[in-house]
Parts: structure tokens; C-alpha cells; sequence
């Protein structure tokens, strides 16, 4: 019988090979369909934040505003999904994704309970979940190289670390 040290010795050598290989574009994808999925609802009207993001750049038109925020999200997507311009695309993202964090400092009554940081609503926590997505946008951009150019897997086993 196999002991338990060995079979997760063997069970490691078979997944991570086939994570280091498909993590990262697992990642790019997800990312991509979350941001064609909120733009699109955005452009289309129905996206449950429209309120949210009107009250927040109050000093924007939000008729115009959040189908152009719609519009921006939506080609961070398409850029994410098709893996091009990634530089430009990751950095959009990450403006975009900073903006959200506006309503902690301009709306912090609709963001926490009570005034209370540490008691977050669901708006707090819809915002909060952010930096899941930059943590994400931070990995795929650290494979954003010439080398990405290439068709190469960036975080293969064979790759090189500084």
C-alpha cells in the first residue's frame, strides 16, 4: 500500500506541472470573462451597480458615464481574452479597478455598517473582492514580457527565475 507522503509526492509531480503551465492563463481568461460579462451589463443598462457608480463620480453625467465605463470594461476583456496589448489592457485595468476603490473615501455609508471599517455592506464587500482582481491582473502581468510575443509558456518548469 501507498503511504499518504508518497501519493501526494506523485500526485505533485503530475498537477503541478499542469498548473505552472495553465495557472496563469486560467487566470487571463477569468479575468476576461468577468470584465466582458460587468461591461456588457454596464452597456447594456441592467448592471446592478449603475447606482452605485453614478453616486460615486456624481460630478459625471451616469447616462453616458457607466455605458463608457461599460465600453472600457469591456475591451479590458476582449484585450484579456485574446492576450493582445496586454501592457495597455493591464494598466487600464488597474486604473479602472483603483476607481472602484472611490467609494470608500466619497460614499463610506454605503461602503461599511455603522462607520465602521472593519463591518463591511455589500457594496464594502463587492469592492473589497477588487483586489482579488488586481492580485489576478498582477500575475498575469508579471508574464507580460518579449517573451509572451513568442508563443512560449512563460511559468513553465523550464523557465528561468532572476
Amino acid at each position: 500500500m501507498t503511504d499518504m507522503p508518497t501519493l501526494v509526492r506523485r500526485l505533485d509531480h503530475l498537477m503541478v506541472p499542469l498548473l505552472r503551465r495553465w495557472g496563469v492563463t486560467f487566470l487571463r481568461v477569468s479575468l476576461a470573462v468577468v470584465f466582458v460579462w460587468f461591461g456588457a451589463l454596464k452597456i447594456l443598462g441592467v448592471s446592478p451597480v449603475v447606482d452605485l457608480v453614478a453616486s460615486t463620480v456624481y460630478w459625471v453625467d451616469p447616462a453616458w458615464f457607466v455605458p463608457t465605463l461599460g465600453g472600457v470594461e469591456l475591451l479590458i476583456g476582449l484585450g484579456l481574452a485574446l492576450n493582445r496589448g496586454l501592457r495597455l489592457v493591464l494598466a487600464v485595468l488597474f486604473l479602472q479597478l483603483a476607481g472602484t476603490f472611490l467609494v470608500f473615501f466619497i460614499l463610506p455609508e454605503v461602503a461599511f455598517q455603522e462607520g465602521n471599517p472593519f463591518k463591511l455592506t455589500v457594496e464594502g464587500e463587492f469592492v473589497v473582492k477588487n483586489l482579488v482582481l488586481l492580485a489576478a491582473a498582477t500575475v498575469v502581468g508579471a508574464g507580460v514580457t518579449t517573451e509572451a510575443a513568442s508563443g512560449r509558456p512563460i511559468f513553465s518548469s523550464s523557465s528561468r527565475t532572476p
